[in-house]
């Protein structure tokens, strides 16, 4: 997706020395763990029934967004980096399909539907499925983080999934293209930061919706692998919380934004093919 930035921003009380972006080693080890959750995902994909992961139905049924940690809590270790991967679930009464692919391909509507933390939202370019957009987003947690982000996105439609007997279904594949820390947002002195200066807080982020209709409704799912950068000897102990915190709450309330929106569309849009 898209809002897909919702996944993990590394933030303490004072920003941390610059790094100067990830090693070639990290890259090649982020890159190999998406090799392999795609093949899943894929997998997963292909089956009517395994369409999503799977997910507490009862808790989630109650109106609970679920959200689980893929990797340990102290995330993946890569040379100077660290991976995070992590999936949320729930359910909307009464959605469809159809209604949620309109929202997640309107991104003029981002900036309302998941404000505060989307600032602006376009497509750059469009090809049927394809899209190539570009997200301004912004993540506060004792400091604030300002990110222009620019994303490659694919989508899979619940028209083209086979046995819809099955439920109606479909699902995205968003790959961040360029990530860059914005100093001095919303100033006369507003830059991108370069390599050599950028704190690290988000390298890489992808991220993976996967929905289905069942139930009277529709289920969503959605998961996020993000790099980051390593955390400094002898500050572990303040920044584990963040780490554990900031992701789990920002993909809640993505899940939660987009239910509240789906929720909030009107009933005739509920009925479109």
């Amino acid at each position: 997706m898209t809002a897909s930035w919702l996944a993990v921003f590394v933030s303490i009380a004072a920003p941390q020395p610059a790094v100067a972006g990830p090693s070639a080693e990290a890259i090649s080890g982020f890159n190999s763990y998406i090799v392999r959750l795609e093949s899943r995902l894929a997998r997963q994909h292909s089956s009517a029934d395994a369409f999503l992961a799977p997910f507490d139905a009862t808790r989630v049924r109650r109106g609970e967004v679920v959200i689980e940690q893929l990797t340990a809590k102290s995330g993946t270790n890569l040379p100077g980096a660290m991976l995070h991967h992590w999936r949320g679930t729930t359910f909307v009464p009464g959605a469809t399909a159809a209604e949620l692919e309109k929202l997640l391909r309107d991104y003029s509507r981002y900036p309302k539907v998941y404000a505060p933390q989307v600032l602006t939202a376009k497509v750059l370019a469009q090809d049927g499925d394809h899209f190539q957009t570009a997200l301004r987003v912004s993540q506060k947690h004792v400091i604030r983080v300002v990110l222009d982000t620019t994303y490659d996105i694919y989508f899979f439609p619940a028209a083209a999934m086979p046995d819809a007997r099955s439920g109606v279904r479909g699902y995205n594949i968003s790959h961040s293209t360029r990530i860059s820390e914005i100093a001095s947002p919303g100033t006369a002195s507003e830059r991108a930061l370069d390599a050599g200066h950028e704190h690290g807080f988000l390298w890489r982020l992808n991220t993976y919706w996967s929905w289905k209709e069942r139930d009277g409704g529709l289920y969503m799912q959605i998961e996020t692998v993000s790099l980051t950068r390593s955390v400094p000897t002898g500050l572990g102990w303040a920044i584990w919380p963040f780490i554990e915190s900031i992701p789990r709450e920002s993909m809640e309330f993505t899940l939660r934004s987009t239910a509240n929106a789906l929720r909030r569309s009107p009933q005739s849009e509920r009925t479109t093919p």
